[in-house]
């Protein structure tokens, strides 16, 4: 399923604010994707951590058409790469994004937090310039 499907977000900042006043939450939102080979083994199966850019890159690179789960507001696509083994890729794109940054309003909340700012993301980084006027403390 996707890194941070909105509904399953939702579900959680709902419970953190029933115990934490809003104003004191800040939203963790990721900065990355990940890479699963199919078929999926619960307990053995481990995922390929990529970067976002990644992600798009990788669909290129094997023809896979991306498409959008809108109930988590998530992109993903299928592969399958040159050794016949089938893989399903869940990653952040702007939209994605858009959709958890309006729960920051939405919920009143402090604001975010990047899971991994390690990986650079313009797409991510232009949606937040759009949403917000961002302030140096």
């Amino acid at each position: 399923m996707a890194v941070a499907p909105l509904n399953q977000v939702r579900r959680v900042i709902e419970y953190g604010i029933s115990e934490i006043p809003p104003d004191q939450i800040l939203m963790g939102i990721p900065n990355y994707g990940y890479d699963w080979m199919l078929p999926f083994v619960q307990g053995e199966s481990r995922a390929e951590k990529i970067s976002n850019d990644e992600a798009v890159a990788r669909a290129q690179r094997f023809g896979a058409e991306i498409q959008f789960d809108e109930l988590a507001q998530s992109p993903y696509y299928y592969y399958t790469d040159p050794e016949g083994n089938d893989h399903v890729v869940w990653f952040e794109d702007a939209r994605s994004w858009r959709a958890k940054l309006e729960l920051v309003a939405e919920y009143g909340l402090a604001g975010i937090s990047y899971w991994n700012i390690m990986d650079a993301f313009p797409k991510g980084q232009e949606t937040l310039r759009e949403m917000y006027q961002i302030a140096k403390l």
